[in-house]
């Protein structure tokens, strides 16, 4: 059993103002235990985590725009305030994401301020864009190599626990819905997906 344990950033995390929540366990299932349909039901789960605002907000293209959307904004829009986070996806060029998304006595549960995380707030890359996009998109754009940053499935869940971004998604604070199911059972529907072969319903 592999554990990916980043207990020293999360307890800084939570020092900080950031509820960090729970160390997932890298525990795959055994090579050829999982079948094409319970692979495909993995994957409409992770569907629901990557296409849930807490995420697809700010898995957006080339225009760098962040996006509002959810229960709590009403109508899906841009950004406020005419951010652009730049190609460097961190605001370098214009206004650093950290400005407002630094973590500062703890605004992280205060209802509308800017949420809060003790690392560098960014989008993720271009590469990884998807927001609106359907479930058999984000599915081929995600097992593909080129641009999932060039991991496996182990790499894929690895990836989930160790940024604390990421464990936000799972405890947002300030009234914000979080992410559906857990971050542990997003790390084993990714591990279950993986060793089914990362089935698309395009198949």
């Amino acid at each position: 059993m592999k554990h990916v344990l980043i207990a020293g950033a999360l307890a800084l995390g939570a020092q900080m103002g950031f509820a960090a929540g729970e160390n997932a366990v890298i525990d795959p299932p055994a090579e050829g235990s999982v079948s094409r349909e319970d692979g495909l039901s993995a994957w409409s789960r992770i569907y629901e985590v990557a296409s849930h605002p807490r995420c697809s907000n700010c898995h957006v293209g080339a225009d760098n725009i962040p996006m509002w959307s959810g229960p709590s904004y009403g109508k899906t829009r841009p950004h406020g305030m005419a951010i652009n986070a730049g190609e460097s996806r961190i605001g370098a060029e214009t206004l650093l994401c950290a400005t407002c998304h630094a973590v500062r006595e703890s605004l992280n549960d205060v209802p509308h301020a800017a949420p809060q995380v003790a690392m560098d707030w960014q989008l993720a890359p271009v590469e990884a864009e998807w927001f609106g996009k359907s479930s058999v998109e984000i599915c081929n754009q995600l097992r593909d190599p080129e641009r999932n940053g060039g991991r496996g499935f182990l790499e894929l869940a690895e990836h989930l626990d160790h940024d604390l971004i990421l464990h936000w998604a799972w405890n947002p604070g300030g009234g914000r819905e979080a992410a559906p199911y857990s971050l542990q059972e997003h790390v084993n529907d990714m591990l279950a997906w993986g060793v089914a072969g990362f089935p698309c319903e395009n198949d």
